[in-house]
């Protein structure tokens, strides 16, 4: 199969309403899409992705008039769901939510509850109201790997296994939506992102969800999100030391100057042509966490592509967007922070 690189939103219409799978570009990340109601278009998505069967997907609603054609809204907790999708959609927040018997189980691995959110990406949203139907979209990637912010990373990861990407240029947010679940008038928190738990709280008491066996919706495995590389979580790279002859990459955060980082040496080595990192990406100069966000996967797949042994990026700060760019760290180190004893 070859796939190819379009803006012909025509074709991807075609192709949705005949059960292929078109990646399409989202707010959050560029999504790989099918017909939601169609079990087997569905299918393509995991076979595409190599993605597990028991790792649920979120549903796109054309609008909201579309949310009760797939969820039965629970009587307790009904207003407080129509307020947050009232305030939040179109826009990068999912809640998920008890599903009707409209919605195939391949879809849900299973649940009782299904994802759903509306995006506000212009050329997503024009083609999922063409259609007038909803549509099963998670990351255009292969399972586990780095989510996509363009075109040219879903055909990085997806080449000859889908007919046609959308091309919208980069993605605003870059990371995924926020997903949360309503219940006895509480919102909890299943996936942070750019919805923050600050923002929330307006609403009604925050949980956040740790880290549980049961996966009950997309994006809550411990490990995800990965390069290839290996990627370590570390406070501050000043006081890093690679080991001997180790190529290693930084993502910044601190303010810490690509040529000052470059001209770094290896004292252990004696070697002054030996660099610290062997390169370097600054999230934002600006301390901008929106900025961070939006530049995250991108520079974890330049990150990845450039021939390094270790990837360390610096901790940002954990609060309001800071908070989902840490969580996104966090699973594509899989625990691989580098404890304070280590560093010099």
């Amino acid at each position: 199969m070859k796939t190819v690189i379009s803006t012909d939103r025509g074709a991807a219409v075609e192709l949705l309403r005949k059960g292929e799978v078109v990646a399409l570009p989202t707010e959050t990340v560029y999504g790989l899409a099918a017909d939601a109601l169609n079990a087997i278009a569905v299918a393509k998505i995991f076979e595409a992705k190599e993605r597990p069967r028991f790792d649920p997907l979120i549903i796109h609603l054309p609008h909201r008039d579309w949310l009760e054609k797939v969820v039965d809204l629970p009587l307790r907790d009904r207003q407080l769901i129509l307020k947050l999708a009232e305030k939040s959609w179109p826009g990068p927040f999912t809640m998920v939510l008890p599903k009707r018997k409209i919605v195939p189980d391949i879809v849900t691995a299973g649940l009782d509850t299904v994802a759903v959110r509306i995006s506000a990406h212009p050329v997503f949203a024009k083609i999922v109201c063409e259609l007038d139907q909803s549509l099963a979209a998670p990351s255009a990637n292969r399972f586990g790997h780095v989510s996509p912010t363009t075109a040219q990373h879903v055909l990085d990861e997806l080449d000859g296994r889908i007919p046609l990407i959308i091309d919208a240029g980069p993605t605003q947010h870059g990371i995924e939506s926020t997903i949360v679940v309503v219940r006895d008038g509480k919102i909890e928190i299943l996936r942070r992102g750019p919805v923050t738990a600050e923002q929330l709280s307006e609403f009604a008491e925050i949980d956040v969800a740790a880290m549980r066996p049961k996966i009950s919706a997309p994006g809550q495995l411990p490990s995800h999100y990965a390069p290839k590389t290996p990627l370590r979580l570390i406070d501050h790279a000043e006081s890093f030391s690679p080991e001997k002859s180790q190529r290693v990459g930084l993502l910044a955060w601190h303010s810490l100057s690509r040529q000052r980082a470059l001209r770094n040496v290896r004292r252990r080595t004696g070697d002054h042509r030996s660099l610290k990192f062997t390169a370097v990406r600054q999230l934002s100069e600006k301390k901008d966490l929106r900025e961070a966000a939006a530049n995250l996967f991108r520079f974890l797949r330049e990150l990845d592509r450039s021939d390094v042994d270790l990837i360390v990026a610096e901790r940002v700060p954990s609060h309001g967007l800071g908070a989902a760019i840490l969580d996104r760290l966090e699973r594509a180190s899989h625990g691989k922070s580098v404890a304070p004893d280590t560093l010099e």
